[in-house]
């Protein structure tokens, strides 16, 4: 949607404290209980992307709760920028996702922490972060301990957003379940590459049976969702390739 939805999302987190919380319940939910307690400065960013709608955005790889995976995807988008003092000033934006390294290097693979841009001042940041002093709270940040960062691509996830708002439309389907959703799962999967052995001739694809259920299953531990086999908000999008 846009970096003005994203901010708007992690200001209506301020104040948020402890674990577990909010955050953190929503993230183990879907990924499991080792999460209600983990550093949750990840997961804020992936709840504020979930919750804006920016979901194609900011978390272009699904789901993330450790900082250094979310900064390999906007290097592997060609967005990633290292912090120095120049590129702050120069390529900084609001709704930025921003890395932190407390040892002062510029390497991925040593950021501790991360937050979004809500002002450029500078060659500083105001950010707003979660887990910073295990709270979610408003930071002026330097070049001195900004290891890079990198501008979600917002406008053009906003050409999608027909796209995602009809993926939240559409119904919670549990095992069990009957009719024409359950059908359009089945051959969703097939067009997916899931549920080759599945016949519709010996199964009937109106169902939601124990063997589709699997293959959703399957499809959900691909793409690193919880394996619960109800299709919903998470894997509808999945199924249907977005």
């Amino acid at each position: 949607m846009s970096a003005s939805a994203m901010l708007a999302a992690a200001r209506r987190s301020l104040g948020v404290t402890g674990r577990p919380n909010t955050i953190t319940r929503e993230y183990a939910a879907r990924h499991g209980e080792v999460y209600l307690r983990a550093p949750w400065c990840q997961m804020s960013i992936t709840k504020w992307g979930r919750d804006s709608g920016n979901s194609e955005a900011v978390l272009p790889a699904g789901d993330r709760a450790y900082t250094v995976w979310s900064a390999e995807d906007g290097e592997r988008l060609g967005l990633w920028h290292v912090g120095t003092a120049e590129n702050i000033r120069k390529y900084a934006r609001p709704g930025a996702i921003v890395f932190f390294d407390w040892g002062g290097s510029n390497g991925i693979a040593w950021i501790d922490h991360v937050g979004i841009v809500e002002r450029v001042l500078g060659d500083r940041v105001q950010t707003i972060e979660g887990n910073t002093a295990d709270a979610c709270k408003r930071r002026v940040r330097a070049a001195n301990v900004i290891a890079g960062f990198w501008n979600p691509d917002y406008a053009a996830a906003a050409d999608t957003t027909w796209t995602e708002t009809l993926m939240t439309e559409l119904p919670l389907i549990k095992p069990g379940a009957k009719g024409n959703h359950a059908k359009t799962i089945f051959f969703l999967l097939k067009a997916r590459g899931y549920a080759k052995d599945l016949d519709e001739k010996l199964i009937d694809p109106a169902v939601y049976s124990p063997k589709v259920v699997a293959e959703v299953k399957r499809l959900q531990g691909d793409k690193g969702l919880k394996k619960d086999g109800e299709v919903g908000k998470d894997t509808w999008p999945k199924l249907c390739g977005l």
